[in-house]
Formats: C-alpha cells, structure tokens, sequence
C-alpha cells in the first residue's frame, strides 16, 4: 500500500505565528489562556480564553482579500501557505488536478455571522454585507487554499465539530493511498471565540467556569479539580503527500501518516458513552490499518478536554484498547496548555505527536496536579519527559458522538 507522509506544517495558535512558535509553546509546557480581549466578556460565566492575540495575517494575506475573510478564514489561509512554503511545494511543477484540499472547520464564520445579524437587527436587511455568505459558510478556508495555490484536484471541507481535523487528515492521507491524488493540504482551522458562543458553551457548562481570576490553570485535564475546557483558536494545515512523491522531488518527510480510524458513540448528541467502546475500536482500527501492535505504540495524544466525563471516559476507552499494555504507554493532552481549538484540535494535537517524533519528547499535561484516580494512566504531569517515540497515537471525540484516530511512525 502506498505510504503517505507529511512534509509541510503551517500554525496559527494561541502561542503565535508559525510552527515553531507552537512547538516551542508546548517545549516549554506554557499555557495560552488568559483573559478574552475580543469582545467584553465581564459578564460571562466564563471570561477566558486561549486567543490568537494581536492578530493581523496581512504579512502572508493580501489585505484587500483579507478583508473578504472571516477570521477562522485568515487563520487557515496563513497556516496553509506556511505549509505549502514549508513544503518546499511548487505547484507550477505539480498536476493541478493531482493536488486536493481538504481543510475543516467545526463552526467556520461565526465572526461574521454575528456581525451581520447585528447589522440587520439594528439597520436592517439592505445594510447586510454581500460578503456574508462567502465569509460565513465552512467550506471557504478549503475554497480560498485552493483558488490562491491552484489547487483543483479533490476539494472538501468536513465539518465533524471537535472530530473535525482528524476526520479531514485521515480521509486526505486516504485519497492518497487509494491514488485519487499525489498531494493534499489538510488539517482544520476555527476562529469560535465570540460572544454567542462562548455564552451558549458556558451556559452548558462546558467550559471552565472557576478560574476567571487564573486562567491559565483552567485546563487541567485528568486532575481532580478540572471543570471544563477553555476555548482556543487557530490553525494548523499540512502538506501530505506519497512517499514515491516527496522522494521524487527530494522534499523533507517529517512523520508517515499510518492509520486512521473512526467510529460512532451512537449515544448522544453531547455526553460520550462512558462505556468508551466506540472510542476504544477507533485506536483499534487506526492500529489495525497501520498494521502497528497496541504494544509499538510509544506515545498518545489524548483527546484529554478537562471536562469530567470526557477524561473519564477516554482512560476507560484507552484501557480497552490496549489492554495490559495501557499503563506502560505516556499519555498527555496538550489541550492543557493550548486550549481546546474545537475543529482544529486534532491538527493542533498532530503537530505536537511529530514533535515527539522528531526530538524524542513527551509533551506533558500540565496542570496535572491531583491526579484522578479514575483517570489511571501515565498522564505525564506537569513536566515534559525525554523519551524516544517512533509511533504516536492522537485520539480526537466529539460532540454527536464522532470518534477519529490517527497514527503517526517515524520515518
């Protein structure tokens, strides 16, 4: 079977501009909540958030298209070109209709979408923008990457909330294998951070909801006092492509894509199955289709939200995947430091599993501070820990209970 690799990254996140600066984020084990500064949030339940701060794409973004775009927008179109220039791609030299995207969102331009329902609350239908429905709807991050590159191959944009990036990555790395396409541009992008929806997430009681006057111990999956996550934003988009491509035009391969798989909770729209069935079967297809045993797996990215029944559920899931092998096997969320980047969580997440790859580094969960002894796996608090990763896992749930799964091998 074909392999497929990746050889470009592009990020946006809430520890700035670029990979590295994402990298280094999570090197480091920072966090990258605070107080939200987009809109007057002094009357929520919840007033934090891990924002993209002082944000302005214009430096990779011309500006009159920029201002065409919604911000979940922006942050994908930025972190795609870094990806393609990371890549060291020259489309002029590829077949255009050799080359998709496949870039998801799980909201996509609720920016927009409040702006121009306020507009025609207050003005009227006649002082709407013509732009509203191209800023608004999900697919256009994925239409933009493909119009500013050329790209005319395969072109989709899945919208599988929280799930959304994993099922995007792993339905990309799939066209590839099945030969529908020589190279893709995936992953995901969400720019969520507004007022309704931070109230209506609040007001389920989804977020964190106690640590308004310190943020940045919000998150703090698998520990005894966690609450709820904290909202994040970005994006990170990558380039996949065979091995037999990127061998050929002598590009950098930084991990192989090796497994995907993805289940259904069939339970609820919201809460997980705290049985983790479902969830366990996606890590056991991912597995099976990268023909990798439980006990090769040397790393996972847990989905690892900081709400109490997610975290409970995924070390049950986790257990019943691997067996007697689960205690042996370091899992972290980095979700912790991050924020929770909803559409985009899965490719945030698949960035720091390469990190561990390439430096032979576990990413820690930080705030991990009093463990919950239901949550009984090697959790990694608080500190990173050296250790050689071949073979990383990342698990990525969500709301109307999607299960996605990618496996990741160094090359």
């Amino acid at each position: 079977m074909t392999k497929v690799v990746i050889t470009g990254i592009g990020a946006i996140t809430p520890f700035g501009k670029g990979t590295e600066a994402l990298w280094d984020g999570i090197r480091q084990g920072k966090s990258g909540a605070g107080p939200i500064t987009g809109f007057d949030a002094s009357d929520y339940r919840c007033q934090i958030a891990a924002e993209v701060l002082d944000w302005d794409g214009t430096d990779r973004i011309d500006p009159r298209q920029a201002r065409q775009m919604d911000r979940f927008c922006q942050f994908g179109v930025w972190a795609a070109h870094e990806a393609v220039e990371n890549a060291g791609l020259q489309i002029e030299n590829e077949d255009p209709y050799r080359v998709g995207v496949n870039v998801g969102s799980g909201i996509g331009g609720l920016w927009e979408h409040e702006t121009q329902i306020a507009k025609i609350n207050k003005k009227g239908p006649r002082f709407v923008s013509p732009y509203y429905i191209p800023k608004n709807i999900t697919n256009i991050a994925a239409g933009w990457i493909s119009i500013l590159h050329g790209l005319k191959g395969y072109s989709s944009a899945p919208v599988v909330a929280c799930a959304t990036s994993a099922i995007a990555m792993g339905d990309a790395a799939n066209l590839i294998r099945w030969g529908k396409a020589d190279v893709m541009v995936t992953g995901g992008t969400e720019g969520a951070i507004t007022p309704v929806s931070v109230a209506g997430f609040s007001n389920m009681k989804a977020l964190a909801l106690g640590y308004n006057d310190n943020p940045t111990k919000a998150s703090r999956p698998f520990d005894r006092d966690r609450e709820g996550f904290v909202m994040g934003e970005g994006a990170v988009v990558y380039v996949m492509e065979s091995q037999e491509h990127a061998q050929a035009r002598g590009a950098e391969v930084l991990a192989e894509v090796a497994g995907f798989g993805a289940t259904s909770d069939a339970h609820h729209i919201t809460a997980p199955n705290l049985d983790g069935e479902a969830p366990a079967a996606a890590m056991r297809l991912a597995l099976e289709d990268a023909q990798i045993p439980k006990g090769a797996v040397d790393y996972i990215n847990a989905h690892g939200t900081s709400t109490p029944y997610n975290d409970k559920m995924e070390s049950t899931a986790i257990h019943k995947a691997f067996g007697d092998v689960a205690k042996e096997i370091p899992v972290s969320s980095t979700k912790s430091m991050h924020g929770h980047l909803l559409g985009a969580a899965a490719a945030v997440e698949a960035a720091a599993c390469i990190l561990a790859i390439k430096e032979g580094f576990i990413p820690p969960t930080i705030n991990l501070d009093s463990p919950d002894p239901e949550c009984d796996l090697d959790h990694v608090p608080c500190t990173p820990r050296e250790k050689e990763v071949h073979v990383a896992l990342s698990n990525s749930f969500a709301f109307g209970g999607h299960n996605g799964c990618l496996v990741f091998r160094r090359v």
